[in-house]
């Protein structure tokens, strides 16, 4: 039948736009920017660092600037100098840890290769500017956000992030326990003999 396509097309336009009155969740639209879209726990922009604390972000970084994700990352948009005190010893936290959103192109790479889970995918989107270098260079202070914000999230994998960490913690500090006892106990003298041994008897005769 001529034209058979379209009536389809026009009958599903219109058993939308008839359900629509009586179910507002297949509304299609949003008064965007005064409403704003409630997004999937799946999705993902660019990323941030995992901080502990909110009261010193910088100071409870995850990461411990080992620059894996520096390495692994396809477009090479992570720029990472780990910190170091006066003597040139490593501090195990990054003093500059930088990346360009011009470039970065949110595969998550940096995310999966981390064996800290320091750096995590963010929901923010509204990042349009003018100016075109230093506003998409996010540095260190601007990628710092609690583990609190990941729970809002993402709060499946955050909950999956804190339950292994915890149960890394628990297994570590048993272990440390458990050296700590063996050594004690070869630490541990072993009892003196008797001055003056008793000689054993005689034998019969």
């Amino acid at each position: 039948m001529i034209g058979k396509g379209l009536l389809q097309g026009l009958a599903v336009t219109a058993r939308n736009l008839v359900g629509s009155y009586h179910d507002p969740d297949r509304y299609t639209t949003i008064e965007y920017p005064e409403v704003k879209p409630a997004l999937p726990e799946a999705y993902r922009n660019f990323p941030f660092l995992v901080a502990e604390k909110a009261e010193d972000p910088l100071g409870t970084l995850r990461c411990v600037a080992c620059q894996i994700c520096e390495k692994e990352c396809p477009p090479q948009c992570i720029y990472i100098v780990m910190d170091r005190d006066e003597k040139g010893k490593a501090r195990m936290k990054p003093k500059v840890f930088d990346i360009d959103t011009s470039v970065c192109m949110s595969c998550q790479i940096c995310v999966e290769v981390c064996p800290f889970d320091a750096i995590k995918m963010d929901q923010v989107f509204e990042i349009a500017t003018d100016e075109r270098f230093n506003a998409l260079l996010l540095h260190r202070d601007q990628l710092a956000k609690t583990n609190t914000y990941f729970h809002q999230i993402h709060p499946t994998e955050a909950a999956e992030v804190d339950a292994r960490l915890a149960a890394e913690k628990k297994a570590a500090e048993e272990k440390a326990k458990a050296a700590a006892a063996a050594k004690a106990a070869s630490a541990k003298p072993a009892p003196a003999a008797p001055a003056n041994p008793t000689p054993p008897p005689a034998p019969a005769p």
